[in-house]
This record gives C-alpha cells, structure tokens and sequence, in this order.
C-alpha cells in the first residue's frame, strides 16, 4: 500500500507533515510518498534533523493556496502538490490521498481528478465528531450548499458503510438534520429526503434536531451542506468554548488549583475527546479511492492520525461497500 501525502498542505507544512509522515511509516505497514517541493522538503528535514530515507518524495513544484480559486487546482496549478498527489493516485500510483490544502481545491479534484464512484452526484466532506458517547459523522460539511434529496440519500448510504467499515459500529442509525422530529418538519428538501431514507437499505432513525447530536444518538447525520457546515461550525467553537471556560473555572485562586490537581487527569480526557487532531481529518466521500482532508492546523499528531485513517479507509473495502449500495438502490435517480 502507498499513502500520498501533500507535503505543502496546511498552515505548519512542510514540517508537521514530514514528522508526522515519518511516525506513520514507523507505525503502519504502508509506503508514504510526500509530494511537494522535493529540495524544500530535503532541506526542511535536514534542518530539523529528521531522517526521511524512508519516505519517498514525488516533486511538485507549485502548491495551490487558500485564495486561489478552487478550479485551478485542474487549470493553471495543475502543478500544484495537492493535484500532482490526487493524478499518482488516479494513475494507481497510490492508494489513498490525505492533504490540509484548501478544501475547495480538493473537493474539485477529487471529482475532476480521483473521479467519484459511479452512480455519486457529489461528493460529500464528512468530519467525524464527538459525543458524550461515541463519535457520529457529518456529511455534508459543506462541499454542497445547494442539494437534491437523492444527494441526500446517498451521503446516508456512504456514511453507513464508512462507520461501519472503520469505525466499527455494526448498525449504524443514520438520521437527518431537522427542525423537528416529525416526518413532515423541515422543508420541501428534508421532507422529500425522509421518504428516499425511508426505503434505503440502511438503519434509518428519522429526523434529529441540533441539540440532540451530542448525547450521541445518531451515528451518522445527513444533512446539506450549508446546514452541515454552520453545524460543524458550531460545534468546533462550542468545543472550544467549553474548553476555555472550564480552564478558567479551574485556575481562577488557590482552591479551585488545587481542586484542578485532582481533575486534571479527566480534564486532559476530555479536551482528548474534543481534539480534532484524534479523529485525523474529513473524508471527501464518494470518491473512487479514498481521500482525506485534514484540518487545516494539523500538528504532526493530527497528520499521523489522517495518514492512519486512510489506511484504514483503504483496508475496509468501505468504497467496494457504497459502490454496490449506490448501485443497487432503485430511488436514485
């Protein structure tokens, strides 16, 4: 197996990807091809005294950033890391793509360039978060803020396997973003995807308001993605929130420091739990092979952990599985 990995990808590259590229060949039985500038890359390493002979590196000699419109990644930065990466893994040169670049770059090549699994409208960015049991995924986070219900239904399809697949869960309950919990809440969009849920082979658990998705009670929430990315928004900035006010509680006078010394070890629990790094990135679903979009702050940690989750992804046959959902589903249209 080859993991690619965008050397130039994200607010700490080169180094962060190159450290934590170097772990997960330490720690997966994998090969890891970092693509990107192949003398900056060399020099990074040097630099920092890390031995990268156990790496391969695939040159680009350009990265597309942030603020360049996302169609360049297959027009003037066809050159870039992140599409250099994405053509070696559409050529077979590779089994799984992880980058921390711009995620509308990556969206349009993973369709233009990966190409999806036959039968998908869209691709889907699908963040797994966390709960006060366990972890659900959200899709879509917004690759698609205008959507039809059948798009819907096939997120709901694709989730299914990939919780199922690497997150273990053996019946996910898949259930879609609401106002409310009746079947006729929600606009012409929910109300149509209810009904197309409804006769789709998966554990469907009907609709789920915001305020119930951290007690966990969905695995996996389906929704458009102009409603999932103001969810996902949210929920980072709540995480952080909380994290902030607790920490303050804790460490205002003597008393409550001491109180903290006894707390710590749950604290540092719980903050694990809220770590976005843990749970290694996004993946953009329905793509042919597997891709991961990694936060755009990724540490090295965070970068081994993506790295991971695309081995894992490429092991679990999770895009075999939606393959022949998609396929055999009679409602898509």
């Amino acid at each position: 197996m080859n993991i690619i990995v965008d050397a130039f990808g994200g607010d700490n590259a080169p180094l962060e990807v190159i450290k934590g590229a170097v772990r997960a060949k330490g720690e997966l039985d994998t090969d890891i091809t970092l693509v990107g500038d192949e003398e900056k890359i060399k020099k990074c390493a040097e630099e920092n005294n890390i031995d990268i002979s156990s790496l391969r590196i695939r040159h680009a000699a350009t990265v597309i950033e942030i603020c360049e419109a996302p169609t360049e990644i297959i027009k003037g930065k066809s050159d870039c890391s992140m599409a250099v990466g994405m053509k070696m893994l559409a050529d077979d040169e590779g089994d799984a793509f992880v980058s921390a670049g711009s995620t509308g770059a990556l969206v349009v090549g993973g369709t233009f360039i990966v190409k999806r699994i036959k039968g998908v409208k869209r691709a889907a960015l699908a963040p797994v978060l966390p709960t006060s049991t366990t972890p659900f995924m959200l899709l879509d986070a917004g690759a698609n803020t205008d959507c039809r219900p059948e798009m819907l239904q096939q997120w709901a399809i694709m989730g299914s396997a990939y919780m199922k697949g690497i997150m273990g869960v053996e019946k996910p309950n898949v259930m879609l973003a609401n106002i409310g919990a009746e079947e006729t809440k929600g606009r012409d969009l929910e109300i149509e995807t209810y009904k197309l849920l409804k006769e789709t082979p998966i554990n469907f658990g009907g609709n789920v308001e915001a305020r119930d998705l951290p007690t966990g009670v969905a695995d996996v929430c389906v929704a458009d993605g102009y409603t999932g990315n103001m969810l996902l928004k949210l929920y980072e900035g709540m995480g952080k929130f909380i994290s902030r006010e607790l920490k303050g509680m804790l460490m205002t006078g003597l008393t409550s420091k001491i109180g903290a010394l006894f707390l710590l070890k749950k604290f540092k629990a719980f903050k694990k739990r809220l770590d976005y790094s843990e749970y290694g990135g996004s993946p953009l679903l329905g793509t042919s092979k597997p891709v991961i979009k990694a936060h755009g702050s990724s540490d090295a940690k965070a970068f081994y952990n993506a790295i991971r989750q695309a081995y894992q992804f490429t092991l679990s046959g999770a895009i075999e599985e939606m393959t022949r959902v998609i396929g055999e589903v009679k409602t898509v249209k």
